[in-house]
Parts: C-alpha cells; sequence; structure tokens
C-alpha cells in the first residue's frame, strides 16, 4: 500500500472507531501546528492503518488487546480514548473492569488502579 492508501484506510479504521469525532473528508489535517505536530498523522498511517485495518483479529479482539497493553504500559490518556473505542467495537463496561481486573495479576496493582481512574474518566463523558 502506498502511504496515501495507508491514510485513507486508517481514516476509515478511525472514524469507524470514534464515531463523529472526525470530519468527513480525505484532506483532514491532523497536525496541531505545535512541537512534533504531525505524530497523530503517522500514527494514522502507522498504527489505524497499517494495523487496525488488518485481517485476523476482529476490532472487539483489537480493542481487548489493546486496552490490555495501554494498562501495562501506564498509559493512561491513550486508554481513556481506547476504552471509547473498546465500547464502540462491542465491548461492554463489565468486560472492560474485568480487563483491569485480570491486569492487576499480571500488570500491578498501580496500573489497574490508574486505568480505572482514566476509564472512569472516559466513561463519564
Amino acid at each position: 500500500m502506498t502511504t496515501n492508501d495507508l491514510r485513507a484506510t486508517g481514516l476509515a479504521a478511525m472514524r469507524a472507531a470514534l464515531p463523529g469525532v472526525f470530519p468527513d473528508g480525505d484532506d483532514l489535517d491532523l497536525n496541531d501546528g505545535g512541537f512534533a505536530g504531525e505524530l497523530v498523522d503517522i500514527g494514522l498511517t502507522s498504527v489505524w492503518g497499517s494495523l487496525w485495518a488488518r485481517p485476523g483479529l476482529s476490532p472487539r479482539d483489537r480493542s481487548l488487546v489493546t486496552i490490555s497493553l495501554l494498562i501495562a504500559l501506564g498509559a493512561e490518556a491513550e486508554l481513556k480514548t481506547h476504552v471509547r473505542v473498546g465500547l464502540t467495537n462491542g465491548l461492554t463496561e463489565d468486560e472492560i473492569a474485568e480487563v483491569i481486573y485480570h491486569a492487576a495479576g499480571y500488570a500491578g496493582f498501580p496500573a489497574a488502579t490508574a486505568a480505572r481512574t482514566a476509564a472512569r474518566a472516559a466513561l463519564t463523558r
């Protein structure tokens, strides 16, 4: 795939995962103009275009994996977004809670507590 193909595929995947967040059109500028402003656009092609659009795992399964990894990494800001993505992809709040509980045994209680705080913030929007 070309970079343009990956970008278009990534936009479609992001829009499906976060309905109503991104306006229509292929010319969406994700550069915020600040330091390292191209980071979101790089993620659009390399993560959303190359990974989320791959066959082999359903979006629901990818959400379970992603939420688990973000908990283990302590990436609370990204976790908030992916809790919302998980709901869009068919996860229930109870299932997300179970992922957090399960992560406590493998990633540690502090990581699970931070994840619970991030998930609560995402769920109260």
